[in-house]
């Protein structure tokens, strides 16, 4: 099974657009949404140190990038 961990923000046009692109290339996704009361800016930080924007992805397990680095990966 193919899977993805999108790191998102509410209000994000490419986050949405990465989600959308992974169900459509047949992974499914864990979405880590910073600003709900479970994950932080920090915890981003903490796996993504050079994070500056949202969405941060990682297919099966390593680190791709942000939504235009999904769409050269896919």
């Amino acid at each position: 099974m193919k899977t993805a961990i999108v790191w998102s923000q509410a209000n994000c046009s490419y986050c949405r657009m990465a989600k959308q692109l992974l169900l459509s290339k047949g992974y499914t996704y864990i979405e880590k949404m910073i600003g709900d009361g479970t994950y932080t800016k920090k915890d981003l930080l903490s796996e993504v140190p050079s994070a500056k924007s949202v969405p941060q992805i990682f297919l099966d397990g390593k680190y791709i990038g942000g939504y235009n680095e999904l769409v050269k990966a896919l």
